[in-house]
């Protein structure tokens, strides 16, 4: 089953209700988001990332993940 950009939205919400979120994408597996949040402050990029790819809860996981591609980008507020 696709996934849709206000699902993604919706599951790094949940983990950082503050930020800014922005997802795009409508062919139901590959998407672009970009979050903005002080959670971020002080982590590298990496950190960052792998901090969102937990608060997917798994959409992404191996050949039968809901979600196949996700160019990220993250950041804290300036």
């Amino acid at each position: 089953m696709p996934i849709e950009a206000r699902d993604i939205e919706a599951l790094i919400r949940d983990a950082f209700p503050n930020a800014k979120i922005s997802v795009q994408g409508d062919d139901g597996a590959h998407f672009a988001a970009e979050v903005i949040d002080e959670s971020f402050r002080g982590l590298n990029r990496v950190q960052q990332q792998r901090a969102v790819y937990a608060a997917l809860k798994g959409k992404m996981d191996g050949a039968q993940g809901e979600l196949h591609a996700l160019a990220l980008t993250t950041k804290a507020p300036e």
